[in-house]
């Protein structure tokens, strides 16, 4: 009989997660949908890709009608110095940040503040009478443009079909320039202001007339700055009086607090044979990159489009609150209205990287029905990921939410996401 109640606490405690402050709760997974013995194949799966020295570590949390069946931190925080990787370990969430601003958005919308069909002139008259690049020439980044047929509005920066495309990791013509200009991709860096680096950036020709094609860039930055600009407080001031604090999410910053510097994972990168070493404190990626930039004391670049740290427990109230239509133990942050528009189909028959089977919200990519054919995820999810590995996706079908973190930037195993994404789903009874 001991014996017993020992197997069941060790299960319960291997897969509790959530506090009983947020509304998932310890779970054992055989009575809330899901087989505890297949959910060990994901351990099998990570742990695999530790042993042959293709990723360090990672940390995955999953739940499923607001309980947590999986939470596991696997292999090392920091490899070189054989670290253990901790589940509250703070990481470099990068795009994951683009749901919490797009959500900060809607919340302004909710208020009167904006339309979302408002141009982005109207309130950064920098972006007035757009210009679309039309020659580029390469030996001295100097290019022609003609006029926009339209301006550039707030669903186009949603939606990410603005024009606009990314400095540093964007195509070389974009990279080239905005490097001239001075415009960078928002994160990684030691000084400067994303105001300032907005203000260069609407100056700039889109890459492509408004509306016309879905162009991954610096449209969610554009939105971060907006979000000052509307509110009159900086981004990391609005997300924590507007987002942070209501939800619980604790560990969630543009810059650290000191007393949890030693939380910060270690970020990892790749040698020449793709195995994982750690990131060297500086390095170039078109431009310099330094690895520990959550710890600058003095940091006031408050990147929207992938300026934020945090854990997996943390993010995993932000994507139970949009499960839930907006709300989270009485805290609401949006309205059930809203997430409907967010994770419906913005673009129409535009491609999404290339593809026509997934689409985008405002905020989320969205699996169809025709991209559901091809995946474990049934229509309706929505879902982003993040630079150094991150991912992340949203359930509304089956109750589903899962955060999968890793620290690594390139990762030539990339699939070990995608291979995540399956395990979860074929544990589900």
């Amino acid at each position: 009989m001991k014996k017993a109640i020992a197997c069941l606490l060790l299960v319960v405690c291997s897969y509790q997660t959530i506090s009983a402050q947020t509304s998932a709760s310890v779970a054992i997974p055989e009575n809330k949908g899901f087989s505890v013995e297949r959910l060990q194949r994901i351990d099998k799966l990570i742990q695999r890709y530790i042993d042959s020295g293709w990723i360090a570590g990672a940390v995955a949390l999953v739940t499923h009608n607001g309980h947590t069946v999986y939470y596991k931190a696997l292999g090392y925080d920091d490899k070189e110095q054989h670290k253990k990787l901790e589940k509250d370990a703070i990481f470099r969430i990068a795009s994951q940040t683009k749901a919490i601003t797009s959500v900060a958005i809607m919340q302004l919308y909710e208020e009167g503040r904006l339309l979302l069909d408002d141009p982005i002139s109207k309130y950064i008259p920098g972006f007035k009478n757009p210009a679309v690049l039309n020659q580029f020439n390469k030996a001295d980044s100097s290019y022609t443009t003609v006029p926009a047929k339209r301006e550039v509005t707030i669903r186009d920066l949603l939606t990410h079909t603005s024009g606009i495309s990314y400095a540093q990791i964007g195509t070389p013509v974009a990279n080239a320039i905005y490097a001239k200009a001075g415009v960078v991709g928002g994160i990684g860096l030691l000084d400067g202001t994303s105001a300032e680096n907005i203000e260069r950036l609407a100056h700039l020709p889109l890459m492509h007339q408004p509306g016309e094609h879905f162009t991954y860039g610096l449209n969610t930055d554009v939105l971060g700055y907006l979000v000052e600009v509307l509110s009159g407080q900086s981004l990391a001031e609005y997300f924590r009086e507007h987002i942070f604090e209501p939800l619980g999410m604790k560990d969630s910053y543009f810059y650290l607090p000191k007393e949890k510097y030693t939380r910060l994972a270690m970020l990892h990168s790749e040698d020449k044979s793709k195995h994982v070493v750690n990131m060297e404190p500086k390095i170039v990626i078109n431009g310099e990159f330094y690895r520990d930039y959550p710890l600058d004391p003095d940091g006031k670049f408050y990147s929207g489009g992938g300026g934020l740290v945090s854990t997996a427990y943390d993010y995993t109230l932000f994507m139970e609150s949009l499960m839930n239509g907006g709300v989270l133990n009485g805290k609401r942050i949006l309205s059930a209205h809203s997430v409907r528009l967010m994770t419906q189909n913005q673009i129409g028959d535009l491609y999404v990287n290339g593809s026509r089977l997934t689409k985008f919200g405002l905020g989320f990519e969205i699996v169809t029905d025709a991209a559901s054919g091809r995946s474990t995820s049934p229509p309706g999810t929505f879902s982003w990921g993040g630079m150094f590995s991150s991912t992340y996706w949203i359930d509304p079908q089956e109750k589903i939410t899962a955060q999968f973190v890793l620290q690594q930037f390139p990762n030539s195993h990339g699939d070990l996401g995608e291979k995540f994404k399956v395990l979860v789903y074929q544990a589900l009874q």
